[in-house]
């Protein structure tokens, strides 16, 4: 969903997926929650109507290579509502090839990165 330019829902937590996930990763959890969440299953509950509207709006921008880049690019960017290993894993492949663009030392950034994926499952 747009909202002056920019998307109101982190497409990635919608689909409780990382933002590295593979394909398969986005299309296994999509259909896990289409499922859980299916109208048919709640009747008459127009909450579920609206979370399973946003799974599917959320699975195809994120199934779709092209929309996926371009909201990846232009998306939610709400740094504030992240957890550092929100943050990190997002924007890695930024911070990782900042040392590649001569932008001081990304080390300490791609060490702080291994380090916060011990703490995945917390």
């Amino acid at each position: 969903m747009w909202l002056t330019g920019k998307y109101i829902h982190d497409y990635y937590k919608v689909l409780e997926v990382d933002y590295d996930a593979t394909d398969e990763k986005i299309r296994l959890n999509y259909r896990r929650l289409a499922l859980k969440w299916h109208p048919d299953k709640h009747k008459g509950d127009n909450a579920v109507t609206e979370k399973f509207q946003e799974i599917n709006e959320a699975y195809k921008v994120l199934s779709d290579p092209v929309k996926r880049l371009d909201y990846d690019h232009s998306g939610n960017y709400d740094v504030h509502r992240y957890t550092l290993q929100e943050y990190l894993s997002r924007f890695k492949g930024m911070i990782l090839t900042c040392n590649g663009l001569g932008i001081g030392d990304a080390s300490i950034w791609a060490h702080q990165l291994m380090d916060s994926s011990d703490y995945r499952d917390i």
